[in-house]
């Protein structure tokens, strides 16, 4: 199982080698594994993958010895809130005491606190606290990362949200994928949905998008925030504007917006807990990811379960993150996610891998180059201290990573 872009008379010259290790490819979303691997790398990109005893005489800067273990993907974490002000362990304290999440709400907690203390908080703050989640997230083994804004609600705090991601992206060997979610809540300086709506057509998306400050436009279509006509509204200008379209949608209740959202070849559909089978056929026509978010369904004890058997019957692919988020999932292992989509919704280790892996990366548009370990590739992987790939679902925990690369260079 040898890949090369070299002609087999020419000796082939790389940046780097890493061998001595197992690989977990995940091409085609299943493990297709190679054994004793080697992986050559030229200009951050995989220029040769197969069985190392294959390898034709090269040329290097230098070989890496692995040392055992197992090589993946980077895991891709396709959907977080990363970046925000203040925290709501205090919310989360209140409610296993019996205070109701409407009781909070009321005394002006839920996510007006976050959006109150994320105004309040300088970019500088903003980066200084996102920065340590998201070094949690890379040290169990993330290369890739989106950051939704959505906790500013107006355009100055917006275009801070999306600065922070583009700092952080910059500060740390991470790919950051940037989403607007202005569609996020109602700010407290209106009291009419339409009338935001309008204001966030009118002037936030365009200036995000003159500014080129997002890759994608999301929005939360439930009950407690946006219908399906007004996020329809904002799709619609996201489409004008020529940016990629994902939303929150039948997290708790059924309005049909992973439909719509599937018409406009939504990158990702997200939550799902209510979806029907119209929406799981329609996301399967247009191509749509759904990506599940074990640790809200965790943490919100939720028992209405994703239709997962109509997922697969239908062949939709599944991705898995970590919804990183200040109130319904303080998360900072995907790994611990994976673990959780086993557990929680029976899916198999093959498949959340894949769900963290190649699934993710479809979820961001991102597919061709990231997701997987073949030739032509992002050169993204890590080395992880396991016996087998299944592992990395059955630890709760543990620092299971040996060496993390990043465009072929090791950050241990």
């Amino acid at each position: 199982m040898t890949a090369s872009m070299a002609s087999n008379d020419e000796r082939l010259k790389f940046d780097s080698v890493w061998r001595g290790a197992h690989v977990a490819t995940m091409k085609d979303g299943r493990y297709s594994t190679i054994e004793n691997a080697a992986i050559g790398v030229v200009g951050g990109r995989i220029t040769w993958i197969g069985e190392a005893q294959n390898l034709p005489d090269f040329e290097v800067l230098k070989v890496h010895d692995l040392g055992g273990g197992w090589v993946t993907p980077g895991l891709i974490d396709c959907h977080t809130h990363l970046v925000f002000g203040g925290n709501r362990a205090g919310e989360f304290e209140q409610r296993l005491n019996g205070v109701s999440y409407k009781e909070i709400a009321q005394q002006g907690g839920g996510i007006a606190s976050s959006v109150n203390a994320t105004r309040a908080a300088s970019e500088a703050e903003l980066v200084a606290s996102a920065a340590r989640r998201l070094q949690s997230l890379m040290a169990d083994g993330v290369t890739t990362i989106e950051v939704k804004s959505g906790y500013g609600l107006s355009l100055d705090s917006e275009l801070k949200m999306l600065r922070v991601a583009s700092v952080l992206e910059n500060k740390y060997p991470v790919t950051i994928k940037r989403t607007c979610l202005a569609a996020h809540a109602m700010p407290p300086e209106f009291d009419d949905k339409d009338a935001y709506i309008d204001y966030l057509c009118e002037t936030v998306l365009p200036k995000v998008a003159a500014l080129g400050l997002a890759d994608a436009v999301d929005a939360f279509c439930e009950g407690i925030a946006f219908s399906t006509e007004q996020v329809e509204r904002y799709f619609q200008k996201a489409r004008e504007l020529g940016l990629p379209i994902k939303i929150h949608a039948e997290q708790l209740s059924a309005l049909g917006g992973t439909r719509m959202a599937a018409s406009y070849q939504a990158l990702s559909a997200d939550h799902l807990e209510f979806i029907d089978e119209a929406d799981v056929k329609a996301m399967a026509e247009s191509g749509t990811v759904a990506v599940l978010l074990p640790g809200a369904f965790y943490t919100l004890k939720e028992s209405q379960l994703p239709p997962m058997d109509l997922l697969r019957q239908y062949g939709v692919d599944i991705a898995i993150a970590t919804d990183a988020n200040p109130g319904t999932s303080p998360a900072l292992s995907l790994r611990l996610m994976m673990n959780m989509a086993c557990t929680l919704f029976g899916m198999t280790p093959e498949a959340a891998l894949a769900g963290a892996t190649i699934h993710g990366a479809k979820a961001l548009g991102i597919s061709d180059s990231h997701g997987s370990l073949e030739v032509g590739k992002v050169a993204d992987f890590v080395c992880w201290d396991v016996e087998s790939p299944g592992e990395l679902c059955y630890w709760l925990g543990g620092q299971l990573v040996k060496q993390r690369i990043q465009h072929g260079v090791s950050h241990e």
